[in-house]
């Protein structure tokens, strides 16, 4: 790297009136990248380096380095220094996504966000499986080192304080709904009503089999809400509901219903249907959470409630583009196929 010939660059844009001095500072570092005096892996002069030789305040040069932090050409080491991160000065927003895991419907979640964003912003994606100290440790070690922050949370208590050290503008809350302190972003889905208008417009088929049957894991990812929506459903129509903590292989029995949010249990119970010669949706009811392509094609299709998974990653890009405030509860739909 040529310290000597970074300052002048940025020196020498001074001439632009219309540059403030973190506007030139921030292009001085990009031209310098573009000339080749520094180049990826590079450490830069440190804040104080940079003072003396610029003259410009400490808040300045923090702003700047900040700034392309979040458009991925710099990272901060801690204790080390500031390093340049990548040669692509095209490079405009470098952006951490944070989500459960990569199931098929969270797949098409990331596809459309990602297609949707276009090519010069990065996309670093992390799985927290619903673990908080996972949920912890990967959102301290990322702090100020991205422009935005997309996070599907954990619904803790714990989590929502990991959750409000982050900037909120910086901050969309995707899938499921916490309450935190101030003004974010958020594009959601709502359980408990939806589960139940579910129910309710499913209510006469259900009632043709004996039992209706929920895979329901507590203090797990999945949502409380359609507990609760499941038990008022089976008392207020009088059917006659159980609810286990998980299927077990082999169990699948005819004139019963089966509803799993979990995709690995779905697939397990439709392997069993066939085994045993059992015909989906004559013999048995299935209805699984959260639809994808898969399920739409499978055994002539499965029967799910869902909201749109690439609509809401198309949403999330826009708010990473426009960063325009968002506040949206996205519509659950039943889809009625063969299963049920």
């Amino acid at each position: 790297m040529n310290k000597e010939k970074l300052f002048n660059e940025i020196k020498n844009l001074s001439i632009i009136n219309s540059f403030s001095k973190h506007e030139q500072l921030v292009q001085g570092i990009i031209n310098g990248l573009n000339h080749k005096l520094i180049a990826k892996g590079d450490m830069l002069p440190s804040v104080n380096e940079m003072m003396r030789e610029t003259g410009f305040a400490k808040e300045t040069i923090g702003k700047a380095y900040k700034e392309l932090i979040s458009r991925g050409i710099l990272e901060s080491k801690n204790r080390m220094g500031y390093f340049v991160a990548t040669d692509d000065t095209e490079q405009h927003l470098k952006v951490c996504l944070l989500i459960y895991a990569f199931d098929t419907f969270q797949e098409t979640f990331y596809q459309n966000f990602r297609d949707h964003l276009g090519e010069n912003i990065q996309v670093d994606v992390y799985f927290h499986h619903n673990n908080f100290s996972v949920f912890e440790s990967i959102i301290n070690s990322n702090k100020g080192q991205y422009g935005l922050y997309v996070i599907a949370p954990i619904e803790s208590k714990e989590a929502k304080e990991v959750l409000e050290q982050l900037p909120k503008e910086k901050l969309l809350i995707v899938d499921r709904y916490v309450k935190l302190k101030g003004d974010y972003s958020y594009i959601v889905q709502e359980f408990e009503k939806a589960s139940y208008n579910a129910f309710l417009q499913l209510a006469p088929r259900i009632k043709e089999f004996s039992e209706f049957v929920f895979f329901f894991k507590p203090s797990s990812a999945e949502p409380n809400e359609v507990l609760i929506s499941f038990k008022r459903f089976i008392k207020e129509f009088n059917i006659n509901g159980v609810i286990k903590n998980n299927y077990e292989a082999g169990s699948i029995a005819p004139d019963k219903v089966y509803f799993t949010i979990h995709n690995l249990e779905l697939w397990e119970m439709l392997k069993d249907t066939k085994v045993k010669g059992l015909k989906v949706g004559k013999d048995l009811g299935i209805l699984s959470h959260n639809d994808d392509n898969v399920k739409e094609i499978i055994f002539d299709g499965i029967t799910t409630f869902s909201i749109d998974f690439a609509h809401m990653g198309r949403l999330a890009a826009e708010f990473v583009l426009s960063l325009k405030p968002i506040k949206q509860v996205m519509e659950n739909k039943l889809i009625r196929r063969n299963s049920l």
